[in-house]
Formats: structure tokens, sequence, C-alpha cells
């Protein structure tokens, strides 16, 4: 009987390598799959860059050429064409770049160094100060922690999200940016704050969706990226993105970064 047990472990324990095999075998080719996927997209991206920025470049520049040239012979009509047809080429080209920027962050190197997001912080905002320039905008920024993160990674975080409460906030006679964190079990939470134009707490799940942009919003430039990109940052460097906000009332978005430098991948 004990034999006969021993035979029947050998077996189930040869069936269960031979799944494991099957299954690591398996693995493998979807590996090298995505391999092969990744190298694919980053030869359209390629493509994409020289191929649709190319043209646009020379769009841009034949129109500002023409208008130079012939500006003074052009009706108000015709001028307006060709400013029209020079903004939306702009319009493109961003959103290209943004693209490249937005594919570029699945294969980029996370590099983690300790960040002083305070000083960060001050950099970004001293960047962005022409987005300020005759505007009454009083900023709250809070005594921040240091953090562990990748700082060229963290501080494009940061430019967006200010940028965007900046963006935002432009109908506000006053604007109010508030900047803070707290900590939670194994975390850093930062957050931005402003008082601007909101957003349905309904299509806070769509947020950070590429391309999506709010209803309230459509009326701001932009590409619909920007917070892609914030939410692609932050999950490569195992935190977390989210968003509070009302219509009318302001919002306020959160980012987490991890406390111990060895979740960073």
């Amino acid at each position: 009987i004990q034999y006969d047990g021993l035979i029947e472990e050998i077996t189930e324990r040869k069936i269960a390598e031979d799944k494991i095999q099957k299954l690591n075998e398996e693995l493998e080719k979807k590996v090298m799959e995505l391999m092969e996927a990744n190298k694919e997209l980053e030869a359209f991206n390629r493509s994409v860059s020289h191929d649709l920025q190319t043209p646009l470049t020379l769009i841009g520049g034949f129109t500002s050429r023409y208008l130079k040239i012939y500006g003074d012979k052009l009706d108000t009509d015709e001028i307006d064409m060709i400013n029209i047809i020079q903004t939306n080429a702009q319009k493109m080209e961003r959103l290209i770049k943004d693209l490249l920027a937005f594919s570029r962050l699945g294969r980029q190197e996370i590099k983690p160094v300790k960040i002083e997001l305070k000083d960060l912080i001050t950099t970004v905002l001293d960047e962005l100060n022409p987005l300020s320039e005759g505007r009454m905008i009083k900023f709250d920024i809070k005594a921040l922690p240091s953090a562990y993160g990748d700082k060229g990674l963290i501080k494009q975080v940061l430019v967006n999200l200010l940028s965007n409460a900046l963006k935002f906030t432009q109908s506000k006679d006053v604007a109010v940016i508030e900047v803070g964190y707290r900590v939670e079990k194994d975390e850093t939470i930062c957050y931005v704050k402003d008082n601007g134009i909101g957003f349905d707490f309904k299509e806070s799940d769509n947020l950070f969706s590429p391309f999506y942009r709010l209803t309230e919003a459509k009326q701001f430039e932009g590409t619909g990226i920007g917070l892609s990109i914030v939410q692609r940052i932050i999950n490569r460097h195992g935190g977390r993105v989210w968003a509070e906000g009302k219509i009318n009332e302001g919002a306020v978005f959160y980012f987490s970064l991890p406390i111990n430098r060895s979740a960073i991948s």
C-alpha cells in the first residue's frame, strides 16, 4: 500500500512538473512576443516623430513666410485662415511630442534618489512663472518631506499638476493653489489642490485616460495626455494617483510614493 501511494505521489508530482514546464514555455513565448511588440512600437514612434513632425514644421514655416511676404496684400479673413492653419499645426506638434513622451515612459529606467520636494516645487513654480504673470494667485506650499524617486520624472509630475492648476484657475479673480502631503502606512501622499473649474466626480475614473478631456476643460488648450503621463510615472514608482473635485469648486489631485526606496522598480 505504501509503495502504491509512493507511485501515485511521484506520478502527481511529474504531472505538476510538466504543467509548470508548459506554463514556463508559454510565459517565455509571451515575453518574446511582448519584446517584439515593443520593438515595433519603438520603430513606429520613430516613424511618427519624423514622418509627421517634418511636414508640420514645413506647414508652420511656410505659412509664417507667406504671411511675412504677402500679409499686406491679404484681407482679414485670409489672414485668419492662415493663423488657424498655424495654430492647428502647433497643436498637432504638441500632441505628437506628448504621445512620444508617454510611450517612452514605459522603457525609461527609473533612477531613484532622495528628493527634497519643497525645493523641487520651488524650481517648478519658477519655471511656470510665465503662466502666473498678471494674475492674482495665492500659493500655499506646506512643509513637505523628502521622498525617493527619479528626480526628472517626479519633476514632470509636478509640472503637469501645477500647470493644470494654473490653467484651470484662470477664470478666478484670486486663484488659490495648495500643495501638501500626509503619510499613510508605507507611503507618502502628496496633493495639489486648486479652486478652479473642478470636475464632475462621475468623470474621475476617466481623468487619467489618454486623450480624455473633461467637458468643463474643453475651452482650455491641451492634448489630454498630461494626466496620463502623471499616472504612468507614479505607477512606475510603485505609487498610485487619484482625484477629487466638484464642478466650479476646484479639484485635488493626489499621488503617492513609497517611503521605502527599495519598493521603487
